[in-house]
């Protein structure tokens, strides 16, 4: 569903570290939608293959191959933490997008490392298959935008803290100081190539274990320049959210929301960003972080995701 919303003015201020000029917002949505990436999920014999034990890299540097994949090869785990134990097609919850009959639901409950209990926040991810074409550099302007689900707040798993996430997969150069034997840093420096993972996450304020009165959501955005979760939007009723980022040539990243499944707009930007002080070069690719207290018995909030698509320009 291609669109030009654009809202590209040329900016003259300049940022500190960047040779290039600073640009304005792109909104998620503009430009062409790539369908090689991406899902509606409106294929009524959509399936997920769990490939269990899952990976857990990140905690046992483990990743158990084979991943686990869904029917239409979009979407894969994540070899640095394994899948959600729950990944399945199921009929778009009340007040999604017209015409639409199929969503994709996630839910965890063994996020840590497979037959052990850390007792811990764990996460696990799904990732969306972007090999058919490749990394986007952030000069063709990427773009991300989601339909996101949130069921009632009785039926969130009872805690205060993360749930969810929907981030990006980032790469920068940063100068590393290079090391003269294990002690002493040298006065030199190269520069390396650095993954970083900027988006959103899904913050529930529970009424069961906090000091409010009732129960409520936040959007954290991940992340300002020092690497601190910035506060977004609260969420007093849930339902249907549209989420949305973009990756303009200058490297910065823009986060978009609102409420409802209607397309995103200039109206609806939150925040620009150089997360960490980072300066974006490409996108790899996005992914869905589902987060719960990992004791065996914990099963995550189950989120539902729709029409999720990436668009660029050029």
């Amino acid at each position: 569903m291609p669109r030009t919303i654009f809202a590209f003015t040329l900016l003259t201020l300049a940022f500190s570290g960047l040779h290039a000029p600073v640009w304005g917002q792109v909104v998620p949505g503009t430009g062409t939608r790539l369908t090689q990436v991406g899902d509606d999920f409106e294929d009524e014999n959509w399936t997920f293959t769990l490939n269990l034990p899952k990976a857990s890299s990140n905690l046992d540097r483990t990743d158990r191959q084979p991943a686990g994949f869904s029917s239409n090869q979009k979407w894969f785990e994540s070899m640095y933490r394994g899948t959600p134990d729950i990944v399945k097609r199921v009929p778009t919850p009340p007040g999604g997008l017209v015409g639409s009959k199929g969503a994709m639901a996630l839910r965890t409950v063994q996020s840590g490392v497979p037959g052990q209990l850390s007792y811990k926040f764990q996460q696990d991810d799904l990732l969306a298959n972007m090999t058919s074409i490749g990394f986007l550099p952030v000069n063709r302007s990427p773009s991300i935008v989601v339909r996101l689900y949130l069921p009632p707040f009785e039926q969130w798993e009872k805690r205060t803290g993360s749930h969810f996430g929907v981030r990006s997969d980032c790469v920068t150069i940063i100068n590393k100081p290079s090391t003269v034997g294990r002690l002493f840093r040298s006065a030199s420096s190269s520069r390396k190539t650095e993954n970083y993972w900027p988006g959103f996450f899904i913050q529930f304020n529970s009424k069961h274990d906090s000091q409010v009165k009732e129960d409520s959501a936040m959007i954290l955005i991940r992340s300002g320049s020092r690497g601190e979760d910035l506060q977004g939007p609260m969420i007093r009723e849930p339902g249907w959210w549209t989420l949305g980022m973009s990756f303009t040539p200058d490297g910065q990243v823009h986060y978009y929301g609102k409420p409802g499944v209607g397309n995103l707009t200039a109206a609806d930007h939150l925040k620009s960003t150089f997360p960490y002080g980072y300066t974006a070069m490409q996108v790899n690719t996005f992914f869905f972080n589902v987060v719960n207290q990992d004791d065996s018995r914990s099963w995550s909030t189950e989120f539902v995701v729709d029409d999720v698509a990436i668009y660029a320009l050029q």
